[in-house]
């Protein structure tokens, strides 16, 4: 017997009367020993525990741990002696969910830092310890006939089939694909995996114990969701090859209309109360469109579409991205290809993870499914330091002066981190060290976690080049440094493009389209799930939803479902048929989020390229020497940060007038020149214009400058001499 039922979600924790003891004593060894901690409170309801380890904890650790959260070895050694001398008799939970004050003072010892009040209800429900609380009195059950259509089998879609069925409500899920999964059975490159914590990144409701590492695989976390769909009999409400073409909501039935393309390609016509979207963001393959890619005499595959039974041994493979996806390729390819060339245009901030390729030890393994609520404590402290902890550190400190792009004092500790990486994996290598050093702060783009790909880059047959794709030649490429690399095979690991439901047509009241409600590539939506206009439609994940300072999409995924059956719960216990948000109260809402915005990196990112433009006017002090010339043609005052004074691309002076001219040739997809005179911004993106038309300072001079490898752009001042670099 374990501490999961085969049949129930995993927050009801069973008791374990007959302790193995020799499996215990392993157990005890190889567990963490917050986690155990309390255990042992839930396992005898011995609250006393709190203080008496506190204080020992307070002794030891001194001011400052050595690493955050981990206990001092005499305090490990102590709590693993109690907890063999507590639970060798059996385990039965006399403890089962703490309440808010208690589950707090709980919480701080596990994981040995200050939990604020705000995190005590969250932490309880994300962590598996109880359902998600209903806020809405229910008193009514769903009646004959109204249906849910979710769109979606992965992550999210799964979650929504599991709480609906749950809240009583009849469903149906479109999957256009033959299996569940998204991400995960679509991502089959080698390497695939996932960069959030194995025993964080799971439903609240259905732990795994069984986990075998510490950051899952593509192929195991596959494995999860299955076992997801087969424990709670979604299965049977899984249309499978069903492509949604449209959604259009009908005024006077209070319901829309939903056309399929079904798995027989039949065109069929289903009618539902609400609908939930559960198809993400990132959908279809981000390939650059490169010259002479059609001549190309050997393979070419994008990390989205990869063909397993392409054979890679000993194949001379140029790769194009340094992502999180592509860092995964090469860490799993160097040793099997011939050579691997690695080309990228921008560097991230990579971070070493010491878990990330390591295996869960069987004892720990044991642990999670035998000590009642270890599991439970396990994920509170893996979410604690891997989710909310961060969220300061892409937040912008106005009074930071660092002379490195680092925006505030907890943002640097993560730059320093990945400089120690880079420093310490090439020391005799500043080539190679400055080609992979960013220009921006972290958590502008996305932190890679590295899974290896540092050490793939030490190897013999693996190589570095910063630069993109000029043109595709019939035995391999030519990048926009002039430099020709045989290959055998391509590999495209560029990512996604950035789709808010554009792939289907959703008509909502009055006839208003959502594609143009969303036009610019702007949407908006409040709480990043409903929008005004569009009733009983939640488009879970959506605009301005992610956390993206950490955690995982799991989470998000979570909040959004509850707020989904809240919402419909609502409806029948007042008798109504739709609703839909405020459109004042929306635009205040997403007034709020600019403004937050406004104070982080991801507003602010200096050179980071982006998927989305910036919405408002950068602040000047916040942005590179290049791009502030753009802005204010005024002799500019020192800023705070120095740091912001470096830029790559050379020194841009204020004067009357200057020149920013880029090669076409050589900025693949962003082709523009730039000329900027003292009060007015002429944008030429191959139809000319007239020199007198005046254009705002926008995110377009921006990005012409952001989105392109130094080797593209020249500056001139007004006499048009060329500036030099600085």
């Amino acid at each position: 017997m374990t501490v999961v039922s085969p049949t129930e979600p995993t927050y009801v924790v069973g008791p374990v009367p007959d302790v193995d003891r020799d499996r215990l004593r392993e157990a005890v060894a190889a567990a963490e020993p917050g986690p155990l901690l309390m255990a042992l409170v839930h396992t005898t309801g011995d609250t006393s525990l709190l203080p008496e380890f506190q204080a020992m904890l307070d002794t030891e650790r001194g001011e400052t741990p050595a690493v955050a959260g981990r206990y001092p070895e005499a305090v490990a050694a102590a709590v693993r002696e109690r907890a063999l001398a507590l639970l060798e008799g059996g385990m039965a939970p006399r403890l089962t969910v703490p309440d808010d004050d208690l589950f707090r003072r709980m919480a701080e010892v596990c994981v040995d830092d200050a939990v604020g009040e705000e995190f005590a209800a969250h932490l309880r429900e994300m962590c598996g310890f109880e359902p998600a609380r209903r806020h809405v009195p229910v008193t009514k059950t769903p009646p004959e006939g109204f249906r849910v259509i979710v769109i979606g089998a992965g992550m999210v879609g799964l979650n929504a089939g599991v709480k609906l069925a749950e809240a009583g409500f009849d469903y149906l899920i479109f999957e256009e694909r033959d299996d569940i999964g998204g991400t995960w059975s679509r991502n089959v490159y080698p390497g695939a995996a996932v960069d959030t914590p194995s025993h964080f990144y799971s439903y609240s409701f259905e732990l795994n114990p069984d986990w075998s590492m510490y950051y899952p695989t593509g192929p195991e976390y596959l494995d999860y969701m299955r076992h997801v769909v087969d424990k709670y009999g979604l299965r049977r409400n899984i249309a499978f090859r069903t492509k949604v073409l449209s959604c259009e909501w009908d005024g006077e039935s209070c319901r829309w209309r939903v056309t399929v393309q079904a798995a027989d390609d039949s065109v069929q016509v289903y009618e539902a109360n609400a609908v939930v979207t559960a198809t993400g963001m990132l959908n279809a393959p981000s390939e650059p469109d490169i010259e002479g890619r059609d001549s190309f005499e050997g393979t070419v595959m994008h990390t989205a579409e990869w063909d397993p039974d392409v054979d890679l041994t000993g194949k001379r493979v140029v790769m194009l991205g340094t992502g999180c996806t592509a860092v995964q390729v090469a860490a799993s390819l160097a040793d099997k290809v011939g050579d691997l060339h690695v080309v990228f245009r921008q560097p991230h901030w990579m971070v070493a993870e010491p878990m990330v390729d390591k295996a869960v030890p069987e004892a720990a393994r044991w642990a999670m499914a035998n000590i009642p609520y270890y599991q439970q404590w396990f994920r509170v402290k893996t979410y604690w330091y891997a989710g909310d902890k961060g969220w300061d550190k892409p937040r912008i400190d106005p009074e930071w002066g660092a002379d490195r792009p680092s925006v505030s004092a907890a943002n640097d500790i993560v730059l320093r981190a990945c400089l120690d990486h880079l420093e310490r994996t090439f020391p005799d290598r500043p080539d190679i060290r400055a080609a992979l050093t960013p220009d921006f702060p972290p958590y502008a783009k996305r932190i890679v976690k590295d899974p290896g790909f540092l050490a793939a880059l030490a190897r013999a047959n693996v190589s570095l080049h910063r630069a993109s794709f000029l043109r595709i030649e019939p035995n391999g490429v030519t990048t926009t440094e002039n430099e020709f690399i045989k290959a055998d095979v391509i590999v495209f690991a560029t990512g996604f493009k950035l789709e808010f439901l554009s792939f289907m047509d959703v008509i909502g009241r009055d006839g208003r389209k959502l594609a143009d409600e969303w036009a610019g590539n702007d949407p908006r939506a409040h709480l990043g799930i409903t929008v005004p206009g569009f009733p009983n439609f939640f488009v879970t994940a959506g605009p301005n939803s992610a956390p993206n300072h950490g955690g995982g999409h799991n989470s998000v995924s979570e909040g959004h479902v509850h707020y989904v059956i809240e919402c419909l719960q609502y409806l029948i216990e007042n008798s109504r048929s739709a609703m839909e948000p405020r459109r004042d109260v929306t635009d205040e809402y997403n007034r709020r989020v600019d403004e937050a915005l406004d104070k982080t990196v991801w507003r602010h990112g200096g050179t980071a390229a982006r998927l989305l433009p910036q919405r408002v006017r950068p602040r000047v002090d916040q942005l590179p020497m290049a791009t502030r010339g753009l802005l204010d043609d005024a002799p500019l005052p020192r800023p705070r940060r120095p740091h912001l004074l470096r830029h790559d691309r050379g020194a841009v002076m204020s004067g009357p007038r200057w020149t920013i001219e880029v090669d076409r040739q050589r900025c693949i997809g962003n082709q523009m020149c730039v000329n900027v005179a003292a009060d007015h911004f002429v944008l030429d993106g191959g139809k000319s214009r007239p020199a007198t038309e005046s254009i705002a300072p926008s995110e377009d001079v921006v990005e012409a400058l952001e989105l392109c490898p130094t080797s593209a752009i020249t500056i001139r001042d007004e006499t048009g001499t060329p500036i030099e670099p600085s």
